[in-house]
């Protein structure tokens, strides 16, 4: 009998579905083949984005009302809480209670990233470590607290005392699923490039990191290829990043315009080497676009429109150095 008058059997359903199977592996194999040829620095690279968060400072004493809105119009998803003098937001929170204040995060789909307290300093933060964890936030900003104007040695030592004395801060702030994060303010003790590394060697808790402020950098004369190498030094130690530089300062009143050259894009520093260095240290860490106005308490422009606004312009500068 001719095979072709044979009748034709059904192939079995396992027979299809593992040619089915195959013909998924096949593909998925092109697929996982295609994105092999792209390395996983190109891909960083692509992918890697500033993580803003706002900080409350910047609206002066304007209400919580008034600046949740504005949060995510600057491109944020966090805010960060500033108590007087450079705000009020902190009190504001308190007075407002905490559940109505967890409400109007919800309303607007914004989360509390961040509790600025130079005022308690970096002992007296355990308390707030409750608070800001109540809200899933996960940062503390402070000062570093000691000595001021010491070099080499002496500096080294005072570091080291320091980062000693923070040990059951840093052990509770662990247990909050907190961190602190310590600026290098120019009237403490953490406020050179060197004092930061120190801190981070003499300090082996993750839970404390850095907030860096090129503002405090420049009049050290660090440029911005030096900020760029103290990025890379710090890594996943660097909590926080304002994008705020020295300008004209921010101690004196100054005409605005000169006041405004705090903000990237605007005065002279060059942020590209070091925007640079935060996507070579893929750094996840908050970035806050930031100035001082004066008198403190103020909005850095008259509303919160022309804030947001003046936050934006910043933004877009970044955006462009980065890309």
């Amino acid at each position: 009998m001719n095979d072709k008058h044979l009748p034709r059997l059904a192939k079995p359903k396992n027979f299809i579905e593992n040619r089915l199977s195959r013909r998924r592996f096949l593909a998925h194999t092109a697929i996982g083949t295609a994105c092999t040829t792209v390395s996983p620095s190109a891909l960083a690279k692509r992918k890697f984005k500033l993580n803003y968060i706002l900080s409350s400072s910047m609206y002066g004493t304007l209400s919580l009302e008034e600046i949740i809105p504005e949060v995510r119009k600057t491109g944020a998803t966090s805010i960060d809480i500033w108590p007087r003098v450079h705000g009020n937001q902190r009190e504001q929170m308190e007075k407002m209670g905490h559940e109505a204040f967890s409400a109007l995060l919800r309303r607007h789909n914004v989360r509390l990233g961040c509790i600025t307290r130079y005022d308690l300093g970096p002992f007296k933060l355990q308390t707030e470590m409750k608070t800001c964890a109540k809200f899933a936030g996960d940062l503390l900003i402070c000062g570093g607290s000691g000595p001021r104007g010491l070099k080499g040695a002496e500096l080294k030592k005072a570091v080291k005392r320091f980062a000693e004395q923070l040990k059951p801060h840093a052990a509770a702030a662990e247990e909050s699923k907190v961190r602190i994060g310590i600026e290098n303010h120019s009237s403490n003790l953490i406020n050179t490039p060197d004092s930061m590394k120190w801190l981070i060697e003499f300090s082996p808790s993750k839970s404390i990191g850095i907030a860096m402020a090129p503002y405090h950098l420049e009049p050290q004369g660090q440029d911005a290829n030096d900020m760029a190498n103290l990025v890379k030094a710090l890594g996943d130690r660097l909590l926080m990043f304002y994008a705020w530089q020295h300008g004209m300062g921010c101690t004196k009143k100054l005409p605005k315009a000169q006041e405004l050259l705090q903000m990237p894009g605007r005065g002279k520093l060059d942020f590209t080497p070091i925007l640079s260095a935060l996507r070579s240290i893929n750094y996840s860490g908050y970035t806050s676009i930031f100035m001082h106005p004066v008198p403190r308490g103020i909005p850095i422009l008259p509303t919160a429109s022309k804030t947001t606004a003046e936050i934006n312009r910043a933004r877009s500068y970044l955006e462009k150095s980065l890309g």
